[in-house]
């Protein structure tokens, strides 16, 4: 499937900024399951100091703001052409040892609720099991857009019982840790059909199982990536993978807008808005 996507990330402060300095992960790389036909991130009311791939392969843009700007805007547009792989993305590429992703974060521990999540589970082969696990995450934590935020754990969504897609992805890694597998977050974009607003960008968790190599796992869909699915980067958990991250000094954000279409290539589109 040939997709065509625009993001667009709009910060609004309430007072001149002092200075910011921000990591975007923005960029899709060629890879298993998509191929990047064009790109482009164009940035106003920021430099764009340097461009480098990060610990995980994720390709980074760091940018900074100082002076009297008010307003960053960042577009970030392009074309990808995916291949429905049934979520094989499959062998382990990059620097990072796969012992590391075997490390917890704050927001992938395991506690309580995850070992009774993970002795619920039938016996068995582990690819089963995992396709077993995320149906179990799918039914237990409800989609409930502005229940939770990018601090929430995967212990504290499965107490809530609702969540979104980063804490559905959130659990699946901490479980599947767990159960000695190396897992990673990954974020990106998802193409749905039938719905005309989404959240803006989309995330999943990927398990490296022998034999294999990583297989995605969408439990907020129920389901495993196919060619509808952009990946954009991965890491350990959410700080790894964030579109934008970093730090701000001396201000605060009065409103921030984020605003995602994927398109088709029969024009079919979906427009996903986030404030």
């Amino acid at each position: 499937m040939r997709l065509k996507i625009t993001h667009t990330t709009e910060y609004r402060y309430d007072e001149p900024v002092q200075y910011s300095l921000q990591r975007l992960r923005l960029t899709p790389i060629a890879g298993p399951g998509q191929n990047v036909l064009s790109w482009n991130i164009a940035v106003d009311g920021a430099t764009v100091e340097a461009g480098y791939n990060d610990q995980f392969g994720n390709h980074v843009h760091l940018v900074s703001t100082e002076g009297q700007s008010q307003k960053v805007h960042i577009v970030a547009s392009g074309e990808v052409e995916t291949e429905d792989r049934t979520g094989m993305f499959g062998a382990h590429i990059g620097f990072c040892p796969l012992w590391l992703f075997l490390r917890d974060t704050p927001r992938t521990k395991a506690g309580k609720l995850t070992r009774e999540l993970v002795k619920g589970l039938p016996a068995g082969e582990e690819l089963p099991r995992l396709h077993a696990l995320m149906d179990l995450v799918h039914q237990t934590v409800a989609y409930l857009p502005g229940m939770t935020d990018t601090e929430t754990t995967a212990e504290q969504a499965l107490e809530a019982k609702s969540g979104v897609c980063q804490d559905h992805a959130h659990i699946i890694i901490a479980a599947a840790r767990l159960m000695g597998m190396p897992a990673r977050y990954v974020s990106g974009y998802l193409m749905m059909e039938g719905l005309k607003e989404q959240t803006a960008t989309h995330a999943w968790a990927e398990v490296h199982l022998p034999g294999l190599g990583w297989v995605g796992f969408d439990a907020a869909n129920n389901n495993c990536p196919d060619d509808r699915y952009v990946r954009i980067a991965t890491g350990l958990c959410y700080s790894d993978a964030a579109p934008v991250s970093g730090m701000r000094i001396g201000l605060a954000i009065e409103d921030m807008t984020v605003a995602v279409t994927v398109k088709d290539q029969t024009g079919q589109s979906q427009t996903q808005t986030q404030s």
